[in-house]
């Protein structure tokens, strides 16, 4: 499982994000960012999937 949640974090960081953390404040902060910008969104989502 967490080398799909890693595939997914690095293609759509949204999806990762909600695979670890669910639909909460954290996936719409990493959503918001990654619409914004794609990389905002991929840093966002490594950080809360593996550095946090």
């Amino acid at each position: 499982m967490a080398l799909i949640t890693l595939i997914a974090t690095i293609l759509l960081p949204p999806l990762g994000v909600a695979l670890k953390h669910g639909l909460g404040k954290t996936f719409l902060i990493n959503l918001i960012l990654t619409i914004i910008l794609f990389v905002p969104g991929l840093i966002h989502g490594i950080y809360v999937n593996y550095l946090r």
